[in-house]
This record gives C-alpha cells, sequence and structure tokens, in this order.
C-alpha cells in the first residue's frame, strides 16, 4: 500500500496546487467552496492552453516561452448530506462535464443521506437513477451530468486508485 502522510492545513487552500500535476480535492458540504475556485482555475488554464496551442499550429510557432500549466489531471470528490446541495454548483460541474472532452477532471459527488449502493432500501433510487442517466446523461439526484454515488467514499480505494494511476507523482492533495 502507498504510504499516505497528511499534514497542514498551511496558507490559504489554493495557493500552491498548480505546482503539483496531479492534484486530489475532497470536500465536504458547503466546505466544497474553495475547492470548486480551483476547479474553475484548472478548467480555464486547460482552456487558454489549448488555444495556445491552437494558436502556434496556425502560426507554425514550434516554441512557446510560457511555462504550461502543470496540473494535467484532478480528482473532485464532494461529499454532501442534501441533495439540495449540488444546486450550489450545478453550473460548473455542467461546464467542467461538458468542456473537458479529454478526462483531465474527474468529479465524483457523494450524497450521504441515502443508504449505499447495493443495500436494499436504496435499490430503487439506484435503478431510476441509473435509467434517467442513461436515457437523458443528466443525473437525478443532482441535475447535473456527474452521476451522485450514495453513502460515504471508501477512502482507501480512492487512495489506492489514485497512487495507482499516478506512479512516482506527487499528488497534491486540498
Amino acid at each position: 500500500m502507498p504510504k499516505l502522510v497528511i499534514d497542514g492545513p498551511y496558507g490559504a487552500p489554493a495557493q500552491d496546487y498548480k505546482n503539483y500535476e496531479v492534484i486530489l480535492l475532497v470536500g465536504l458540504g458547503i466546505g466544497a467552496t474553495p475547492l470548486i475556485s480551483i476547479l474553475k482555475d484548472v478548467l480555464n488554464n486547460m482552456k487558454q492552453q489549448k488555444d495556445i496551442e491552437e494558436a502556434m499550429v496556425e502560426s507554425g510557432v514550434k516554441n512557446n516561452k510560457r511555462k504550461p500549466f502543470a496540473t494535467n489531471r484532478a480528482y473532485f470528490y464532494w461529499v454532501t448530506r442534501e441533495q439540495g446541495s449540488f444546486e450550489w454548483f450545478k453550473g460548473v460541474m455542467d461546464d467542467v462535464a461538458e468542456y473537458d472532452k479529454d478526462g483531465i477532471i474527474e468529479l465524483h459527488n457523494y450524497c450521504t443521506s441515502v443508504y449505499e449502493e447495493g443495500d436494499a432500501r436504496s435499490a430503487l433510487i439506484t435503478m431510476l437513477q441509473s435509467l434517467h442517466h442513461a436515457k437523458s446523461g443528466v443525473d437525478i439526484v443532482s441535475g447535473t451530468r456527474v452521476k451522485t454515488h450514495f453513502a460515504r467514499p471508501n477512502w482507501r480505494s480512492v487512495f489506492k486508485h489514485t497512487a495507482l494511476k499516478h506512479p512516482g507523482k506527487r499528488v497534491g492533495k486540498y
């Protein structure tokens, strides 16, 4: 298993995330607000980088003196109790889902007021959610394109998955 060291927090939550190639963002309830700002910045930097690359191709310029944006992968886990909380950042989640065709930002919503997936008590909502998402591409719980999971994330699995996908890389955790 990878060794996980948690240190801090020190300073502003978003001050040095740009130094990491991979970032793991975990927001609980309204505490997701500063992390949404990071997501928006990553999305804006992706757009700028793409525009620069397209302009270089069109003009035939081969050398860009601008330092590229370091973050090339972001995972966002938002855990909240109430379904209505997803309305707060619906626009941002839809923007990410629409623009991020390369899958650089991975969004995960968790609603803890519903029993975990696989539990008989949540089977009906899980089935309805899957059918609605397959048919319309919109999650019935969050009202976004990001599918909502139930209960709390399995953090051991999340950390292991991140470590295995990015061996040898430092992952910024916020």
